[in-house]
Parts: C-alpha cells; sequence; structure tokens
C-alpha cells in the first residue's frame, strides 16, 4: 500500500497522476492490487498467475493446456512455465489425451485441490480489503464501469 504513495510522489507519476488521471488511478489501484496478492500467494507458495489457472482447473479439471490458454487470455509459453512450476510444486499433473497424444489435459493434484482452498481464502481476504472503504453502491458501480471500460472492442483481452 506504501507503494501507492510513493508512486504518486515521483514527479513523472505525479505528472501521469494530473494530466491522465483516469488513466493513472486505473493503474495505481491495479499495481497496488497485484503487489498485494503477490505477497498473500507468496505465503502459500505462489506467483500471480499461478492461483487463476488452479482456480480454473477447480472449476473444471482435465482441461486441455490450449483451452487453458484461451479462456486466461495468456501465450502458451507463459502457461506451459506456470504449468511445469505447479506441476513442480505437486499441484497439478499432465496427462498426454487417450485419442489425441499431441494433447495434453491438466487435472489438479490433492495438494492442488488444497491449495484451492487457501487461494479462496486469499481472495477473499483481497477483496474485503479492497472494498473495506466502499458502499455497496460503490462497489458495483466500480465493477459497472470497469466493466463499461473493458466492454470496448479495441481493448487488449486478458
Amino acid at each position: 500500500m506504501e507503494d501507492t504513495a510513493a508512486t504518486s510522489d515521483c514527479k513523472v507519476c505525479a505528472c501521469l497522476s494530473r494530466d491522465y488521471p483516469v488513466s493513472f488511478a486505473i493503474f495505481a489501484l491495479a499495481r497496488n492490487n497485484r503487489a498485494r496478492v503477490a505477497q498473500m500467494l507468496s505465503e502459500i507458495g505462489l506467483f500471480p498467475g499461478q492461483e487463476v489457472i488452479l482456480m480454473k482447473l477447480a472449476e473444471k479439471d482435465g482441461e486441455p493446456q490450449k483451452a487453458i490458454c484461451e479462456s486466461i487470455g495468456l501465450d502458451h509459453s507463459t502457461v506451459a512455465k506456470s504449468l511445469l512450476r505447479l506441476e513442480r510444486g505437486g499441484l497439478i499433473a499432465r496427462q498426454k489425451c487417450r485419442e489425441d497424444a499431441r494433447i495434453s489435459k491438466v487435472y489438479l493434484t490433492d495438494k492442488g485441490r488444497q491449495v484451492t482452498h487457501a487461494i479462496a481464502n486469499i481472495w477473499s481476504e483481497l477483496e474485503h480489503e479492497t472494498c473495506a472503504e466502499l458502499t455497496p453502491a460503490e462497489r458495483e458501480q466500480l465493477v459497472a464501469l470497469a466493466e463499461k471500460i473493458l466492454a470496448r472492442e479495441d481493448r487488449v483481452p486478458g
């Protein structure tokens, strides 16, 4: 949280926040949120982004690697690197598809399922921290505005 204050004290950042207040507010909020979730995830041995893959598998186990890439909007090499780390950590297992050996399906291990419960708790705590000063109406408004911005067709998917 101190990171945001330090960022806004920077002369370049002060210029950005003054000249581009909406974009800078989004940037600062995202940076702060990412730093906080990284800290929380590190306590359970994960890096940001790995939790998204694990939660995707908790939702639909046995997904082909390609489907995971498409569903979370990341390129194959990024996902492959994360899957390798998760596999080495004993959180997932990959198996070749019986029908097509070129396809690898990804499954949560028992350890991976346990970690998804911890991830859910982390995101719940993050949500609580993020929204602590917001009214329910402000929360709804924030989500609606973010969705409106993200709905533009020329935005980068993610």
